[in-house]
């Protein structure tokens, strides 16, 4: 019995160290790092300049009323679209109308003393060439008459000013085009010339941006321009700069650049919101950027950093980076990474300097494939 005790607590011994063992192998075996190869020749030829744009309308106004009153009627509503001639509201006619009725009048009785002082001219002259009447009473009948023409065209301006009047009671649409602003309420009192809707014509369409001051020297008319929309997710639109403002503006001190895109094709509507990127006009060096997502970010003490699988060994490098701008889910680096580099993107904080992994693509690597499609290796 004694013999067998120590030959049974080695054989214990053995197999804790056997299993031991294969615990650290099996720690030490790579750990799985999610991953995305860097292709620079996608942003070679110079740094993009980006910004936020929003889809305005080219042309666009406030429609108001020519004439103050009481607003009783809107036949649109916000998101409306109206036609070229379309009524959109009313205010109330009854005080226009009786200034209407009252210059008709006044046009009729012009006209009627007009046709009288006619018939005495005409009777006059002929008086006056049988030498029946006096000269001085020829020259009273003349100027009566000339009184009386007068008086018609007065009349005949005036019924014109009360029958415009009357139609500027209802706002008629300029142009086709949506309903963009609602600023007046039925019941309300407005003035000549309060918005009472705001319209943006239908139409071309302007991706608007505002460029700060450093930048607006690499900004030109013609200068070509690649903008997406968060809500259109997947679709890329090519588009150039049309205008760009000749002063700052005097609040924000940014200038108002328009770009147009080449073909808007569906979806792109009023009010939406996105990002453009320009290539700069006064850059001609051969220098390429890459566009990271914004989850690949690391540190380095104070400086940006990302993690750098090595093809020898497959170890990851801390790398200093050079960050140029920060978007809202992607970063554009400028110096510190080579074509082909794979870039660890998830799980920046849980890895070491030197650490063996193996690269894995996302299941999901941004440009619409996934990684089920693309066959990655584990």
């Amino acid at each position: 019995m004694n013999l067998r005790t120590p030959a049974l607590l080695t054989a214990c011994v053995l197999m804790s160290l056997s299993a031991c063992s294969a615990k650290h192998r099996a720690e030490a075996s790579p750990a799985l790092v999610v991953t995305r190869t860097v292709h620079a020749g996608a942003r070679s030829g110079g740094l993009a300049i980006r910004y936020p744009v929003e889809v305005t309308a080219r042309y666009a106004n406030t429609m108001s009323f020519r004439v103050p009153g009481k607003l009783i009627e809107r036949s649109v509503r916000l998101g409306d679209f109206v036609h070229k001639g379309q009524p959109v509201a009313r205010l109330d006619p009854l005080d226009a109308q009786s200034q209407a009725a009252a210059a008709k009048a006044s046009l009729d009785g012009a006209e009627h003393r007009l046709a009288f002082a006619k018939q005495q001219l005409d009777r006059d002259t002929a008086q006056s060439a049988a030498n029946l009447i006096a000269a001085n009473q020829l020259e009273q009948t003349q100027d009566l008459y000339s009184s009386a023409l007068a008086a018609q065209e007065q009349a005949a301006e005036q019924w014109t000013v009360a029958r415009n009047n009357l139609g500027y009671n209802t706002l008629i649409a300029d142009h086709d085009g949506v309903i963009t602003s609602e600023n007046a309420d039925t019941g309300q009192v407005v003035a000549a010339g309060q918005p009472v809707f705001g319209l943006a014509w239908s139409g071309d369409l302007d991706i608007v941006l505002d460029a700060a001051a450093g930048d607006i020297g690499a900004i030109a008319p013609g200068q070509t321009a690649r903008v997406t929309f968060p809500a259109l997710r997947g679709r890329r639109f090519e588009a150039h700069v049309r205008e760009v403002a000749p002063a700052a503006d005097p609040q924000s001190r940014t200038y108002r650049v328009k770009l147009t895109l080449n073909e808007p094709g569906s979806g792109v509507r009023l009010g939406m919101t996105g990002d453009a990127a320009l290539a700069r006009a006064d850059d001609d060096s051969e220098s390429s950027s890459y566009e990271l997502a914004a989850t690949a970010l690391f540190h380095r003490g104070k400086e940006p950093a990302v993690w750098v699988v090595q093809t020898a060994g497959s170890t990851l490098e801390l790398r200093p980076v050079q960050v140029h701008s920060y978007g809202e889910r992607s970063i554009l680096v400028t110096q510190g990474l080579n074509d082909g580099d794979n870039v660890v993107v998830a799980g920046v904080h849980t890895v070491y300097e030197g650490e063996h992994v193996k690269p894995v693509r996302p299941l999901f690597d941004g440009e619409g494939e996934s990684a089920a499609e693309s066959g990655p290796a584990r």
